[in-house]
Order: structure tokens, then sequence, then C-alpha cells
């Protein structure tokens, strides 16, 4: 009787009611705000994939073009070795600087991050 009253003038049956409806509503917008990050996150994905394949696309086709040209003028084969030994050398100078395009692209990552938690 006593601990019923006291829990009347406390109004701790109401408080406990809001808090335990305030964490659901939390939890609820938690999971809608991870919703709308992952579909952001996803589209940006699908974005840059298509944008990548498509790069890759033009880059072979130019790739070959350039081949068969000069491949016309000193031989197809010499013409296919030269443009394969532009990518090597361009494969073999990331390769070098590899570290340092790491720790540019990590900052520039954590840049935007914090960009976008502010």
């Amino acid at each position: 009787m006593i601990r019923d009253s006291l829990a009347k003038f406390f109004k701790v049956d109401s408080l406990i009611s809001n808090l335990t409806g305030y964490v659901e509503t939390r939890v609820e917008l938690l999971k809608i705000e991870a919703k709308e990050e992952i579909s952001k996150q996803a589209s940006n994905a699908i974005v840059y994939g298509a944008m990548v394949f498509l790069f890759a696309l033009v880059l072979i086709f130019f790739s070959v073009a350039i081949a068969l040209v000069i491949g016309e003028e000193i031989g197809n084969f010499a013409g296919f070795s030269i443009v394969a030994g532009f990518y090597l050398i361009g494969g073999i100078v990331i390769l070098v600087n590899r570290e340092k395009l790491i720790r540019s692209i990590e900052k520039k990552i954590a840049l935007k991050l914090k960009k976008k938690n502010a």
C-alpha cells in the first residue's frame, strides 16, 4: 500500500512508460537512419560501378585502336606490345608509389566522413 502510494506520488509508472517509449522510438530512428545510409551507399556503389565499367570499356577499345594504328606502321605484334608496355610502366609507377597513394586516398575518405558526420 505504501509502495503503491509512493509509486503514484513519484509517478514512477509513467516515467518507466515514457522511458520505454523513448528507447523504442530511438531504436526505430536508428534503424531508419541505417537503412537510409545503406541505400545511399548502395546507390553510390552502383553508379560508380557503372562508371568504372564504362570507362574500362572505353579504355580497352581505345587501347586496341591505338595498338592497331601503331601496328599498321610497324607490325601488329609491335603495336600491341608497345601499348602493353605503356600499361606495364603505368602499373610499375603505381606499384612504386602505392604507399603514398594509399595514404592520400585514406585522408580523402576520412575528410569526407568527417564532413558527413558534422
